[in-house]
This record gives C-alpha cells, sequence and structure tokens, in this order.
C-alpha cells in the first residue's frame, strides 16, 4: 500500500528483512518502538495492524494506461482495500445495509442504442428526471454506491467492482478535472449494471459504458432541444455552455453529437484533428468549467455523526479516519 519493498521498510525500522517476512507471516510480532516505526513508516494508524474486519473484492479490471505496472496497481488496490475496511467498519456501527437496486439487470445491452435506454432507465429509476445532476457521487450514495477517491497520476482512470458480492463501489481518480471525473464515474456505473452480452469486445465494451456515461449526464431528449436535430456546424462557444450548465466536457458533447447522428462524422474528425494541431484550440476545448464540486464526504460526515452521538470515541474516529487524535479534537465542535 506504501509502495516499499521489504528491504527498503527494514532500513527505515532499523530490523532486518527477515524480521519484516516474519512480521508479514505471522512468525514474529514486533516490539511497541518498532510497531511505531512500522505504523509512521506506512503511514497508518497503529490500529491498522488489529483490524480484524477484511473486505474481499470482486472482479476488478482497472481502467489505466498500459505504464500502471503490477507494483502500482497492487499499491492501488490495498489502498482502496484499506479504505473500504475503515469504511464499512464506520457503517457497521450505524446498521448501515448494503442494497443496491439495478433497474436494467435484465437487459441485454447488444448495442450503443441499448446502453442509451439503460441510462434513461436508471435515471428515471433513480428519480433524476431529464435535467443536469449537480453531483454524480452525492447521487451514487443516495442509492446505496459507496465513492472512494484515490490520488493517482493520469495513468490510473478508475474501477468498479462489488465488495463481499453485495457492496457496490466504484473508484476514481481524485486528481482528475471535473468533467473527466464526472464521466469517469459513470463509465464505472455502466460496468457495474450494464448487462452487456457475452463475447463481446472489449473495446465494444468500452464504447457501451462510453454512450451510457454520456447518456446519463445529458439525455437524449435533452441534448436534442439545447442543440436541434440535426446541425451542418456546431461552434465550440456553444458546446461550452452546455459544459458549464450539465457537466461534460465539449470533447464527449461533440462524440453525442455524433452518436444521435446530429452532425456527421467527418465533422467529429475535424474537430480532432484540429485540436491535435492547434494547441490554443485544445487548451480552449479542455478547459474545466463546470462549477460544481464533484468529492465524495459522506465518511466524514459519518465520522462527526458517530461522535456527535457518542458511538465512536475520538481515538476510533482517529484510527477509522487515519487522522490524528489531536487533529480530530481540532477539527470537531459540538454545539
Amino acid at each position: 500500500m506504501a509502495g516499499l519493498s521489504m528491504d527498503a521498510l527494514a532500513e527505515i525500522v532499523g530490523v532486518s528483512k527477515e524480521a519484516i517476512r516474519k512480521y508479514e507471516h505471522s512468525e514474529a510480532q514486533p516490539g511497541s518502538t518498532n510497531l511505531i516505526k512500522i505504523s509512521k513508516a506506512l503511514s497508518v494508524n497503529i490500529d491498522y495492524f488489529f483490524r480484524s474486519s477484511i473486505v474481499e473484492l470482486g472482479v476488478v479490471e482497472f481502467r489505466k494506461k498500459s505504464s500502471l505496472g503490477k507494483i502500482k496497481t497492487n499499491q492501488i488496490k490495498q489502498r482502496i482495500i484499506d479504505s473500504l475496511e475503515r469504511y464499512i467498519e464506520l457503517e457497521k456501527i450505524f446498521n448501515i445495509q448494503y442494497i443496491l437496486e439495478n433497474p436494467v439487470e435484465h437487459m441485454q445491452i447488444q448495442c450503443g442504442e441499448d446502453a442509451e435506454l439503460a441510462a434513461d432507465i436508471v435515471r428515471k429509476e433513480w428519480s433524476l428526471g431529464l435535467n443536469p445532476i449537480k453531483s454524480i457521487i452525492e447521487t451514487f450514495e443516495d442509492n446505496h454506491i459507496k465513492v472512494i477517491e484515490v490520488k493517482e497520476e493520469d495513468v490510473f482512470d478508475g474501477l468498479s467492482t462489488l465488495v463481499d458480492d453485495i457492496i457496490p463501489v466504484i473508484v476514481v481518480n481524485q486528481n482528475y478535472t471535473i468533467e473527466r471525473k464526472r464521466f469517469t464515474l459513470l463509465h464505472e456505473l455502466g460496468h457495474l449494471l450494464l448487462n452487456i452480452s457475452e463475447g463481446t469486445p472489449k473495446k465494444e465494451q468500452e464504447k457501451f459504458c462510453d454512450r451510457f456515461a454520456a447518456s446519463f449526464l445529458i439525455p437524449k431528449l435533452s441534448f436534442i432541444k439545447e442543440i436541434g436535430e440535426r446541425r451542418s456546424n456546431i461552434s465550440v462557444n456553444e458546446l461550452a455552455e452546455l459544459q458549464i450548465e450539465w457537466g461534460i466536457s465539449i470533447r464527449a458533447l461533440i462524440i453525442r453529437a455524433r452518436d444521435l447522428n446530429v452532425i456527421n462524422k467527418s465533422k467529429v474528425t475535424g474537430f480532432f484533428i484540429k485540436c491535435n494541431r492547434n494547441p490554443e484550440f485544445k487548451i480552449y476545448v479542455d478547459k474545466p468549467r463546470f462549477a460544481e464540486s464533484e468529492a465524495s464526504n459522506r465518511f466524514n460526515q459519518l465520522i462527526a455523526r458517530g461522535l456527535a452521538q457518542e458511538l465512536i470515541s475520538i481515538s476510533k474516529a482517529s484510527a477509522l479516519s487515519n487522522i490524528p487524535v489531536n487533529q480530530i479534537k481540532s477539527e470537531i465542535a459540538f454545539i
């Protein structure tokens, strides 16, 4: 989780590599002094080593670039597991149940139009109407989907999985722009909900999830109302206004227009060629414009609630949040 080798950890703690190996395999236990050194080296609370709850990630497929190697992949996975263990332990204190009703579970996805319809159905079942969505993360959390944010380089996009076969989890790169984060979250929701026909090539699966995400962000009826059914040309300026209102990037809007046959494929090709050849145009296109925030605050809200209701102690809050006790004390104020 910290990205350290056994040799590196042994050097920091001041013990042999063999001692670290024995700690890992429960053949020996570190004394209190070394335990403190290890916790500091790994940036975890000492309580981490005595936590009994263990979560099992279901099938996980990282949306990543090829430069994200095995070591880094495992590091991210362990960080996610650590966050989930603390999150689930906190929820158990409140006796929170894990229920995800999939409105499109029995719908077979065989083409982009199927993915489009699935997005409309989920929006309807979640009572979202046809209006812009202020916060995708809040929408997910309102519908029993956990969101974990990790700070990573551009090589990692996100992932979706079921924990213990019942708890839906979506992970996203916290460092992304708001628009990219929103699209990635919904792309991962597609992987979580869509029943894509067996044998569908991986590239097509990704396209279906992209279509689902775009349709969820701006439904067909809303898009046609804003743009029109058929256009010979669209200015990036009007797309920038849509970006501000709907929280979807200009690039995604251009592809949306193509998928709905509002503009022809040659216009889309020309747009991306111009992005590649004109740096100023590319900067304008890729500028973040959506003003709303897109962050998960639910875990911190549960911590504050637990402290206020005296369901957890400050030391327990520190262990669950991996924040020092003194910082917890300074940040929590009761009425």
